[in-house]
Parts: C-alpha cells; structure tokens; sequence
C-alpha cells in the first residue's frame, strides 16, 4: 500500500530522534544530549492499529547558518519537507518558544503542507501553563507531548492519523533485497550511495565521520526492490572516543545483522588496513552475503595493472574470504555502479539457496572417499548423513560418531567440498555437527 509520509522538523536539539525512536518502536536513530547529532534523513514506519505511514527523521533546522556541513543537512531537510504530506514539527516545551523556532515555523507554513505542532519534554503537570507560549508560532493547535516517557504520543497520532491523506492499497510486492555497505571511514560509503541513487541521499563530506546513523534508501533496479543501509565508518576500537562514535560502530554492527548482502569497501589508493579484515571478518561472523568494492579506483595510477596488482593482494591478505566476489567502482565517474545490481542478486539468491539432500550426501560421501579425516586421539570421524538445516546463511546438519573428532582444517576441507559443488558466491557456509542419536545412546551407556 502505499502510505503517508510524515517528516519530523525542528531545531537542533528538540528531541525529533526520540520523537522518531517512539514513534516507530524502536532505537533507530542515534539520541544524544547534544545538538547536531542527526545529519541524514532517516525512514521509519509508524504502525497505530490498523494505520500505517512512514515517518522521517532529519537534522536539527538552521536555516541562517552558513557552515557547509549545515548547509549539507538543511538540503537534507528540504528533501524531506518535499516528500512529505504532513510536518511534525517538534519544539522544547522547557525553552519555549525561541527565535529559530519562529523562524522555522515561518519555512514550514510557507511549504503550504499541513503541520502539527508538536511541545515535546513535557514531563510534569507543572509544565503545561507554558504550552500556551507555543501559539504565538502561529498554527492552530500544540500538542503538549513527552517522547522519553511516551506521554501525550497516542493523542498525537490521533491528530496525524486525522490530517495524513489516505492509505491507498497497492499489490503485494515481495520484500527487497537488503545491502548494508561498510568500511572504515572515508572509502566513499555515502559516495557510493548516492551515485547509485543519482542524487545527495546521504551527506558526503571530506571530513570522516559525516555519517552516523544506518541511513536506509530503497531503490528499485530493472523492476526489483532493494535497501540500501548506508553505515557509518568502523574504526579500530582501540581508536574509537566518544560515545557517539561507539554508537555509530553498533548501529553499523546491527545493520549487517539486518542485511542479506554486505558491500564491504576497500580504498583503491590505501590498499588493504587491518581494519578492512576486521570488517569482513564482522560480516562473516554475521553470516551475510559478501561483495568486494574498491572504491575510488578512478584514482588508482596505471588503471590497469594496478587494478590487478590490488586484486592479487586482496585475494592474499584476505585468502579466508576467497569465494567472495571483488569489482571496481568510482562514484566519481560512475565506473562499475551498473554492474553492482546484477553481482548482489547473485549473491543474495546464493545466499539464500537450498541443496537437495540426496546430492549433499553424495557430495561429502565422495569427498571423505577421496581424503578420509585424520584420526583425533586414535579415533576417526564417521560421517553417517547430512541435510541442509537453513539457509542465509547456508548451514548444513551433520550426523557423525563425535562432533569433537573433526580438526578444523577437515571442516574447512568440507566446506570446500560443497561449494565446489554447489557454488554459494559469496556466502559463507557454516557446518553443524551432532551426534546420531544411536551414537547418544552408546555414550550414555558406556
């Protein structure tokens, strides 16, 4: 179906991500007791009974400063005012009425979209004579409200459900593929966004660290759905200050646990850092499908044999990850950004894919004639019967005399066996060993 849209605007540190976080039930965006920590514009849904709509987060609203990345964020909030059929707008109940809060109240009524106006850290009895200082902004009615504690949220919905145009129904479609798109900081993440999209979704900045929520975008490609999940940069942790910063690497870590496909970029003039195999590994460790992206390779010196020099010592320094694809993009010049949609398809459709369970077990049955296991403490690993338990990732139940009989180099043995078989392009596999129940029985009674 599709739903209303309602954007959240307001001055820097008026509480719209906890307005946002509320609204939609859950930590999405990043919440700080200091202003200007939302930059991106972030989507959520708002789900009140059977009322659905989508909402939109942005940057606190200063429409007379002139810093560039202010002006970056009010672009950012513009967007979202064209997108949207109805403005939240969000004030602090404690302060009241201020001058850049009449000064955007004056911005939204001339956008000629209906608006509530929102009080919010109404948190005592005490504190509603003060609404009444809120009217002088100009707008019919002040919805007095407490985001932290969720005070006055179901009256404030009541009004928006009122006001939204609405809903109308659409054909069911199927969910889209989720990309989450990762690295240290400063690889062209958000670069490589909004090159995708064609437009300044998320801020590009050159100083690292401009983007700290997950910001998600959907897109569609040749009549297919995705989400992009653009991250903030990961840092070594050891490196990691402020808390803010600590926040943004768990939203990063949470966004690949919510992704199918995980673009891990790689900086085409910086080569490989430590901290690229510790984001790879991140992404193995959550099971997702992994494509390869050097960044900026339009900068790369002698295109041609650098390209090839670098991908001879990605496949080195990341030999663990070699079923993972590798391609070249530039933002800049849009080099290889095509050629994206096609290789995540194929990674998400093997991520997700099934193996009949007479063709596994012929399979491994064949690959433990050709190399039997080494014995562990005199006894030998028995292979009885394996079947796919689930998939994205792939994982493989298999029934044997004693899990603890097979060395880590068999396993990966194994896994090398089935995906030599059966493909799986950048998805990790994961081996479930359990003893057969006959087995169970034989150990207790003995």
């Amino acid at each position: 179906m599709i739903r209303p849209v309602i954007a959240i605007v307001g001055r820097p540190n008026v509480g719209k991500s906890t307005v946002f976080n509320r609204l939609i039930g859950k930590r999405r965006a990043l919440v700080r007791d200091t202003p200007g920590v939302t930059r991106d514009r972030l989507y959520g849904e708002i789900s009140f009974g059977r009322w659905m709509a989508t909402v939109i987060d942005t940057g606190g609203f200063d429409p007379l400063a002139e810093e560039s990345l202010t002006v970056s964020v009010r672009r950012q909030i513009m967007q979202a005012i064209k997108e949207a059929d109805l403005l939240l707008f969000v004030v602090d109940a404690r302060e009241g009425s201020t001058p850049l809060d009449r000064e955007v109240g004056r911005i939204l009524r001339k956008s000629a979209k209906p608006v509530l106006l929102a009080a919010n850290k109404v948190d005592r009895m005490n504190q509603l004579p003060e609404i009444a200082e809120m009217y002088e902004l100009g707008f019919e009615e002040v919805y007095p409200i407490s985001a932290e504690h969720g005070r006055g949220i179901g009256e404030l919905l009541e009004a928006v459900e009122r006001r939204c145009p609405a809903v109308e129904p659409t054909t069911q479609e199927a969910p889209p593929t989720t990309i989450a798109v990762v690295g240290r900081p400063n690889v062209g993440k958000s670069s490589l966004v909004n090159a995708i999209l064609g437009e300044e979704r998320v801020l590009v900045h050159e100083a690292p660290g401009t983007t700290r929520d997950a910001v998600d975008t959907e897109v569609e490609y040749d009549g297919r759905h995705y989400c992009l999940i653009d991250t903030a940069g990961m840092r070594r942790t050891a490196r990691v200050g402020e808390s803010l910063e600590r926040l943004s690497a768990v939203m990063a870590r949470k966004a690949l646990a919510r992704a199918q496909v995980a673009l891990v970029l790689l900086d085409a003039g910086e080569g490989i850092a430590a901290q690229d195999i510790r984001i790879v590994g991140y992404g193995q460790e959550a099971g997702r499908g992994i494509v390869l992206v050097v960044s900026k390779c339009d900068l790369a010196e002698g295109r041609g044999k650098a390209r090839a020099s670098l991908e001879a010592t990605i496949r080195e320094r990341l030999a663990f990850l070699d079923y993972a694809p590798i391609t070249f993009t530039s933002a800049k010049t849009g080099q290889g950004i095509r050629g994206l949609f096609p290789l995540i398809d194929r990674v998400a459709g093997e991520h997700g894919k099934r193996v009949p369970t007479p063709q596994l077990n012929r399979v491994l049955s064949a690959a433990v004639s050709r190399r039997p296991p080494t014995p562990v403490g005199g006894r030998e690993l028995k292979l009885y019967y394996a079947t796919q338990a689930g998939a994205a990732p792939p994982t493989f139940l298999l029934f044997v005399n004693d899990p603890k009989y097979l060395p880590p180099s068999y396993e990966r043995y194994l896994i090398r066996a089935i995906r030599d078989a059966f493909g799986f392009v950048g998805s990790p596999i994961r081996l479930t060993l359990r003893r057969r129940r006959a087995e169970r029985a034989r150990a207790r009674a003995s």
